[in-house]
């Protein structure tokens, strides 16, 4: 990080080498997968109104959290394989793992589940290994099996194995993400990589409820103690969309937050969207782990203290 006496952070320039690689990686996975580069505004006059993610105003618009709902609504105009890979903006996002401005890779499937996501992850990774020429994966002293399949967990096992009580049916939110941060989350072991999936239905964001039980067909994806990247099977109701919108405006206002204009292009688009599921993964969290750096700021160019 910059110091207050303006001296420049630490830049180790084989990082930033390796990280233009990385990010040549995954635009030829995406594209060998039959996959369409898109670019969507970063300027946006609406967000979704997710509860504790802020947004950077400019005027009378937003720059982007995400770019998802604009890529879900080019999946309803007819598009099959998307993805975009640039930069994302988060106000009041700094640490050891966060930016306010950082990049993030989103990709989309239409007719496509969560499972279908986790697939596409095994094989982006053994990939990635490949075209770096490594023979293995050892980020902060462990060697880490990236050999498919992944690890897979549910987050009521998680709870069962890591926490050593039952999840239970009455779930307080905020709780619930305390002890997944706190309790679940430094317990996942670090040398496999671990699916979290089947999130409790309050936690569903965007994602679709299984037709079987009340849980979310959402999954992260942890390597090494890294948070890398979080998918849904995608809702396409903009009934239950525009009702879950409604419970996060209230939660938004009870915080005193900036509230968003409604998203009705959006839930309009959500009409003739197919079935289908995405992803989005921290680009720079990834470099991390394949340049082994313990800290965000060791894999970008230029922190926010310096510009």
């Amino acid at each position: 990080m910059s110091t207050s006496n303006g001296l420049r952070h630490r830049l180790d320039p084989s990082r930033l080498i390796l990280r233009a690689r990385i990010i040549r990686s995954l635009r030829r996975f995406f594209e060998e997968e039959g996959f369409i580069e898109v670019s969507t505004p970063l300027l946006v006059s609406t967000l979704a109104p997710e509860p504790h993610i802020e947004a950077f105003s400019v005027e009378d618009r937003f720059l982007i959290t995400s770019p998802e709902l604009n890529l879900k609504r080019l999946l309803a105009e007819g598009f099959t394989r998307i993805f975009q890979l640039g930069p994302v903006f988060r106000r009041g996002e700094r640490g050891r793992y966060h930016l306010p401005e950082f990049t993030l890779l989103e990709w989309y499937r239409a007719e496509a589940t969560y499972e279908d996501l986790m697939d596409d992850c095994e094989r982006l990774f053994s990939f990635i290994l490949k075209e770096l020429g490594l023979s293995k994966l050892i980020y902060q002293g462990q060697e880490i099996d990236i050999s498919r399949p992944f690890l897979r967990l549910t987050v009521a096992e998680a709870f069962e194995s890591l926490a050593g009580r039952p999840l239970g049916s009455s779930i307080d939110l905020e709780r619930f993400y305390q002890d997944l941060a706190e309790v679940i989350e430094p317990a996942l072991p670090r040398h496999r990589p671990v699916f979290l999936y089947d999130y409790p239905a309050p936690a569903a964001a965007l994602a679709r409820l299984k037709s079987t039980e009340p849980v979310a067909e959402r999954v992260e994806l942890y390597v090494g103690g890294l948070e890398l990247a979080n998918g849904f099977s995608e809702l396409t109701d903009p009934e239950e969309q525009a009702r879950r919108f409604r419970e996060d405006l209230k939660k938004r206002q009870a915080l005193g937050a900036k509230i968003y204009p409604w998203p009705e292009t959006f839930l309009k688009a959500l009409e003739t969207m197919p079935p289908a599921a995405g992803m989005a993964l921290g680009v720079d969290r990834l470099v991390m782990l394949f340049t082994d750096a313990s800290s965000i700021d060791e894999v970008v160019p230029f922190i926010p203290e310096e510009t």
